[in-house]
């Protein structure tokens, strides 16, 4: 009924700038932030709102049920639900659910679910239970991407273990498994590798406090953290990085970055969710086990979030 009903209320989408109906990961998507109620229920009316306002300030569409939408905490009931949330609120062609899972079979039935509401591609980390060996990961891609749906391979060796290198990627890219990366490394380096090895294999930043690095380097889109908090001027900095506008990017990079570092930092989740609170939008607290942040990181953020408002960032 759900479902039903998110697919009688969703829009039509329209195109998403600087993508084809075959790389809609391109671009700025924006991994959502969760908001909860007092009780820490899933509030899925100011869920839908988010990702409605996200899309209004210039983002080019959400993946929900990442790490900072706290998907491991979700029940099975939720998730799927939050999927079909930011489908009814900005159009199937926009949303690119996580779909991690401890099993290959699980994320297959998640990457299902995601066919079902309507997504047009899907983010999947490697198996994340232990430290997979290359067999194991070229196994679990291929079981997911069997699903149809285009999969965009989500590389965060700092906290799955398992790296996914520039040849390992261009081996599944090569097998057919993975049509795009979120880079996660923080290893600026590998962009140029990447590319030589698998130059169709499209490339995401993956992490706000390299953007501009990887940007030059030829990133066609941003899975991005702090949009959440500051939409406008994330996408006019990202805009202006892959256009080679050094003379906008720059600054903007550098009056953003005291906020952008939290992205690669344990407490991302937190931080955001408090730069959203500062800004006027609802962050809201975490489910365990995240707790809230230290006083010292708090003022960190508040005062950095603070500063960008004061400067006229939005």
């Amino acid at each position: 009924m759900a479902l039903a009903a998110a697919r009688a209320t969703a829009p039509a989408s329209p195109p998403v700038p600087g993508t084809s109906p075959h790389r809609p990961w391109r671009g700025v998507h924006v991994a959502t932030a969760l908001p909860l109620r007092d009780d820490l229920s899933v509030d899925h009316e100011r869920y839908a709102a988010h990702c409605a306002w996200l899309v209004a300030n210039g983002c080019d569409g959400v993946v929900p049920n990442g790490s900072l939408g706290e998907y491991q905490v979700l029940t099975p009931e939720e998730r799927a639900r939050v999927v079909e949330t930011a489908v009814a609120a900005v159009g199937g062609e926009r949303v690119m659910p996580g779909v991690a899972a401890y099993g290959s079979a699980e994320a297959r039935r998640w990457t299902e679910q995601a066919a079902e509401a309507g997504c047009a591609a899907v983010m999947l980390l490697p198996p994340n239970a232990y430290r997979a060996d290359e067999r194991a990961v070229v196994a679990h891609y291929a079981e997911v991407a069997a699903a149809g749906l285009p999969v965009v391979a989500y590389n965060n060796p700092i906290d799955t273990k398992v790296d996914l290198v520039p040849e390992l990627l261009a081996r599944l890219h090569g097998e057919g498994h993975v049509q795009a990366v979120k880079e996660f490394s923080g290893d600026v380096r590998r962009a140029y590798r990447i590319a030589e090895l698998a130059p169709d294999l499209d490339l995401l930043i993956g992490a706000d406090d390299v953007l501009l690095e990887l940007a030059v380097a030829g990133a066609r889109g941003w899975v991005a953290g702090y949009p959440n908090a500051l939409p406008k001027s994330s996408v006019e900095l990202y805009r202006a990085a892959v256009a080679g506008d050094l003379a906008t990017a720059l600054p903007l990079y550098r009056q953003l970055h005291p906020l952008l570092r939290w992205d690669s930092r344990v407490e991302f989740v937190q931080a955001i969710k408090l730069s959203m609170d500062i800004v006027g939008r609802h962050g809201g607290a975490c489910r365990p086990p995240r707790v809230p942040l230290l006083p010292e990181h708090e003022a960190a953020v508040r005062a950095a979030t603070e500063k960008a408002v004061a400067a006229g960032l939005s």
